[in-house]
């Protein structure tokens, strides 16, 4: 996977924006490219590093795939409550990341639909 083709499979999920929010924070931080649906972040990557992809999850999900996987870390942000890091060059194969960052988009979606209506 590349980052192209990440970025497509993030934007073909319907209602799906992009931003570069957080430079304004920190010049370190102008490089991470978030994926938002109904205006609320699903997942980030870093677009100068595209080692990893940070998305959001349930506690019960994060404790799953630190069982299953080696490849996970802390989100950038340490006070993001229910983010995990998914690094791309390990054990975690491509079809998993897709689908982690698709329950995360479903997880957003889900909470935020609700109220909009």
């Amino acid at each position: 996977m590349d980052i192209v083709e990440f970025r497509e499979y993030c934007l073909s999920l319907e209602d799906v924006t992009e931003k570069m929010p957080f430079g304004k924070f920190a010049k370190r931080y102008d490089s991470i490219l978030a994926f938002y649906v109904l205006g609320h972040m699903f997942c980030f990557i870093d677009v100068d590093d595209f080692s990893f992809v940070d998305v959001k999850s349930t506690p019960d999900e994060i404790a799953d795939m630190l069982t299953s996987y080696s490849s996970i870390g802390n989100p950038i942000n340490q006070s993001l409550k229910h983010w995990v890091k998914l690094y791309f060059d390990g054990d975690i194969p491509d079809s998993i990341m897709y689908e982690k960052v698709k329950r995360a988009y479903d997880i957003i979606r889900a909470k935020y639909y609700r109220k909009k209506q």
